[in-house]
């Protein structure tokens, strides 16, 4: 009895090694293959790995990726929480190839992340549940702030009337690596001429750098942490 137990223990420690060593390997040939600035965090579950290594297809491999940020206009923030978990993963015995049946990717940028990439003035924030589930964050501040920052000319006489705060909706899409925030109706502004200019300032773009090829975010979702990208992929190639 206690041989087998013995034996138990080197099979689970070899195949604990085996795990450690194919993970490694694995964050190498993603982060040459997909052009990461760092080698990936690589999780492959399941037990036993050998028995899997053995059928040359693993069930499960999570892998998480740090470095990704968002740019517009030279402002910069960060991506969080980008993650994908691989499923039915076909592999040959030096893992230069990895092929999975089906991917699912995710990934997060908070609302104080997004502040940092609005125009100057602007706070993106929660717009509440029923606008949230149209899509929309709120984009507020102080109008004389906003004004001010997107560089627009008003004459002193009417500065006085820039004192309210402003406030909109923002309807948020996903175009390939651009996240776009389009504001709906903007609030009748007291100074004639500045509405049109100060939404072609609320409205831009944020430009997703460094997510390896085989993530494909294609849905995003306006949540009270911030928005919430995921996406699905069939047959992932991960080493090409």
């Amino acid at each position: 009895m206690i041989f087998v137990v013995i034996l138990g223990g080197l099979f689970v420690a070899a195949d604990r090694a085996a795990v450690y060593f194919a993970e490694t390997e694995a964050a190498s040939k993603i982060k040459s293959s997909q052009g990461l600035g760092s080698e990936p965090d690589v999780s492959i579950k399941g037990f036993p790995f050998l028995t899997q290594v053995a059928n040359s297809k693993l069930d499960e491999i999570e892998i998480s990726i740090g470095g990704i940020t968002a740019t517009t206009e030279g402002r910069e923030v960060e991506v969080t929480e980008v993650k994908a978990e691989l499923r039915d993963v076909t592999v040959n015995s030096t893992f230069s190839s990895a092929v999975a049946g089906s991917a699912e990717g995710s990934a997060l940028i908070s609302y104080e992340d997004l502040t940092k990439s609005a125009p100057k003035g602007a706070t993106v924030g929660y717009a509440g549940p029923e606008r949230a589930a149209k899509g929309q964050v709120k984009v507020s501040g102080p109008l004389g702030d906003l004004v001010e920052g997107a560089g627009i000319d008003v004459p002193d006489a009417f500065k006085a009337l820039l004192r309210d705060d402003f406030t909109a909706y923002s309807t948020v899409s996903l175009e390939g690596d651009k996240v776009r925030l389009r504001a709906e109706d903007l609030p009748t502004l007291p100074v004639p001429g500045v509405e049109d200019k100060l939404k072609d300032v609320v409205d831009y773009d944020l430009t997703i750098d460094g997510l390896p090829s085989t993530i494909k975010l294609d849905k995003v979702t306006a949540t009270e942490d911030g928005l919430r990208f995921s996406g699905t992929g069939q047959d992932v190639d991960l080493t090409s």
